[in-house]
């Protein structure tokens, strides 16, 4: 009789075990780059020191076409946290605050709070003012996070005087830069990763707690202040390539597609070109060290095996393609975004997802990979079917839009006998061979790249007639894409703006 308690004891201890670890549940490492494009070494880029990203690759999935929603770091950070796009937060510029125009929403990290994670935030998740609000909480949504980090270091408490800039004391939205003699750990990115450390030794001794850790560093955004050695002695300046037949590009790209320029970088010269272009590498590398003390931190405490990690930026961002610099454009060094994902015991090492997704599919895969509630009007797809199969399709397409001002529009047109809007979007497809814009509807022009033949989109084929049955189909495709980006009935956003809401009018 003794001996069958005993073996029922032990079978139910055992049954408890087995009922705890099955609902165990995933921690989460969210790390965000600003301003980051495809330069990495795991995406190809031959002069790229990026060793630490590129293991994170190595052990996961990277997806080759992954896109931001809206290249600008507000619209983008809101729609990626809230997942919806920016025609449904209602946030299409910087300084927006969510909460002011959907305030029911519940954000991403705010669903795993609810469902008990401890939920950190180390940086810039959803805005703040780069270089001037570094330090201090920013644009953010205090409902998202436990606990908020805001180190600032010497690149912004010291060193602005310093810094070179196509326009003297202006930092956040102009091209500048500066090889500071101050090493890694005095660096605001650098005192990033040193907090996530501290926070990561805490979830060690606090297992039975899932966590999800967010973490935005400020790198490579302006000003491109690294560390100048190792990183700025990584690139030497006179090996740095200069975008040339700019001219002979521009020429079939409609003004709209062009309208992210900036005046002062009429200053550049081709020295300044590579100096910038090895600044900016330069804080890339920089930056990737700082994810390694993030990922060696993570191996050290033994919670590798049961987080899943994901790495990606706000947007891309040109330097010099089609005589562009920075962001704000539908091309794809603007749009595109590296993306990867890590995820114990599903994604296989090495993995790569060539179909197009969106940076609004990360809501819905984390919350199914968790199993947290999430948002019944949540407009992206989950991506799990991806990280098990790789040449799954999915959607198969991904979609990008952006304003732009009246500065641009050809001329004012009416539409239904009023008058319109001064201001218009842009919407770009992104296909598996085709990206297809269309600038106010198509009136201010259409542009068409064959990324088959054309990966750098140099060619625009959408006024060609033998091309008119493709730009056809992906128009009406677009159009659909469009519509589903739209807020659903009685979830329109509470946006005080008389700008916004001619916008929204779908095409």
């Amino acid at each position: 009789m003794r001996f069958a308690r005993l073996l029922f004891a032990f079978v139910i201890v055992g049954l408890a075990g087995g009922l705890l670890e099955a609902q165990q549940r995933y921690n989460v490492l969210l790390i965000m780059s600003d301003d980051l494009n495809n330069m990495l070494g795991c995406y190809g880029d031959p002069l790229a020191r990026t060793p630490n990203i590129d293991r994170l690759a190595a052990r996961g999935v990277r997806f080759d076409r992954a896109y931001c929603t809206f290249p600008l770091c507000g619209p983008s950070r809101n729609s990626m946290l809230t997942g919806l796009y920016p025609n449904s937060t209602g946030i299409l510029a910087n300084g927006q605050i969510f909460r002011q125009s959907i305030p029911e929403q519940v954000s991403l990290p705010q669903a795993f709070r609810q469902q008990g994670y401890f939920a950190a935030r180390i940086g810039k998740l959803y805005h703040y003012n780069v270089p001037n609000s570094i330090g201090t909480n920013g644009h953010d949504d205090p409902a998202s996070w436990e606990l908020e980090l805001n180190p600032a270091g010497v690149d912004r408490l010291e060193e602005h005087p310093h810094i070179f800039s196509l326009i003297p004391g202006s930092f956040g939205g102009t091209l500048s830069w500066y090889a500071s003699p101050k090493s890694d750990e005095y660096h605001t990115d650098g005192l990033m990763a040193l907090d996530a450390e501290w926070v990561l030794e805490r979830c060690a001794r606090q297992k039975h707690r899932p966590f999800f850790l967010a973490v935005g560093f400020f790198r490579p955004h302006t000003p491109y202040v690294a560390p100048k050695d190792p990183y700025f002695g990584y690139y030497p300046v006179e090996k740095m390539p200069v975008v040339t037949g700019v001219e002979e590009d521009q020429k079939d790209i409609p003004p709209a597609g062009l309208a992210s320029y900036k005046r002062e970088q009429d200053k550049l010269t081709d020295e300044l070109r590579r100096q910038c272009r090895q600044a900016y590498y330069a804080s890339i590398s920089f930056m990737d060290a700082q994810v390694g003390r993030i990922l060696d931190a993570l191996d050290r405490l033994g919670l590798a095996d049961s987080t899943i990690i994901v790495f990606t930026s706000d947007h891309g961002y040109h330097m010099g393609e089609h005589g562009l610099w920075q962001k704000m454009s539908l091309f794809e060094e603007s749009a595109r975004v590296p993306f990867l994902m890590v995820v114990p015991d599903v994604t296989k090492p090495g993995s790569v997802v060539a179909t197009p997704v969106s940076q609004v599919d990360l809501f819905p895969t984390l919350a199914e990979l968790c199993g947290i509630p999430k948002p019944q009007n949540l407009q992206g797809q989950s991506l799990v079917p991806m990280l098990r199969d790789p040449n799954y399709v999915g959607r198969g397409w991904a979609l990008t839009q952006v304003t732009r001002g009246a500065n641009v529009r050809r001329a004012a047109r009416a539409s239904n006998g009023e008058g319109r809007s001064g201001r218009f979007f842009g919407y770009s497809l992104r296909t598996p061979r085709w990206r297809y814009t269309e600038w106010d509807e198509g009136h201010e022009g259409r542009e068409l790249y064959d990324h088959e033949n054309d990966p750098q989109e140099l060619t625009n084929l959408a006024d060609r007639p033998e091309y008119r049955s493709v730009v056809e189909q992906l128009s009406s495709q677009l159009r659909q894409a469009v519509a589903a980006t739209l807020p659903a009935s009685g979830q329109v956003p509470q946006v005080n703006s008389q700008i916004w809401a001619p916008l929204l009018v779908p095409p």
